[in-house]
């Protein structure tokens, strides 16, 4: 008779199966930036920076060929009398504001660049960089006259030519190419700003509904 191995009554029955790992399996956690669907923007500072330069270059050559063509009291008539071009030394703001504060115009002006310079590595929308590169190159314009020409050091009277509708700012506050950036640049801010459109390229409603 053949021998027959007895088994416990309890035992489980054998089987093919491999019995499932019992550690639940761990998940990796997701990249917080990999769950921004929302690419970020491109940062414009080349851009800014190429308009400001663009207005300084043309204010300075403006300037510089006005100042040794043009006598002071002696306006050159162009375009039928819209325009006269008549060199005028300012030491005021833009228009010929402020006219006895040259010393804290220069001051200020120094802040504005400060500030334009400071933002500029955060700028991912065309319309700030193009509004801030107007005023920046403005501002920088106009400064270098505050410091190169006299009288002396951040007091120096700056050159300004464009008077319309008549000579010598009858009708008109003159203006240069710097004021003339500057005003532009500040109204596009304005209107950038009304817009909804933030600095780095969003929109203020937009994150508004995102949130909601």
């Amino acid at each position: 008779m053949v021998g027959v191995t007895d088994q416990p009554e309890d035992a489980p029955p054998a089987t093919d199966q491999t019995p499932a790992d019992p550690t639940p399996a761990q998940s990796t956690p997701a990249d917080p930036a990999s769950t921004d669907s929302t690419p970020l923007k491109p940062r414009k500072v080349g851009l800014l920076a190429a308009i400001a330069a663009t207005v300084i270059v043309l204010d300075v050559i403006s300037k510089v060929i006005v100042v040794a063509t043009i006598q002071p009291n002696q306006p050159v008539r162009v375009l039928g009398g819209l325009v006269y071009l008549s060199l005028i030394r300012n030491p005021g703001a833009a228009f010929s504001m402020a006219t006895g504060m040259t010393w804290l115009l220069a001051l200020i002006a120094i802040g504005v660049v400060v500030v334009i310079i400071r933002m500029a590595p955060r700028l991912r929308s065309t319309p700030w960089a193009i509004s801030l590169g107007l005023v920046l190159g403005g501002a920088i314009g106009n400064l270098i006259d505050r410091i190169f020409r006299a009288p002396g050091f951040l007091q120096g009277h700056v050159v300004d030519f464009v008077s319309v509708f008549g000579p010598n700012a009858e009708y008109f506050p003159v203006f240069n190419v710097a004021d003339s950036a500057i005003t532009i640049g500040g109204i596009s801010l304005v209107i950038t700003a009304l817009l909804g459109i933030d600095f780095d390229g969003t929109r203020t409603r937009s994150r508004k509904d995102d949130s909601a």
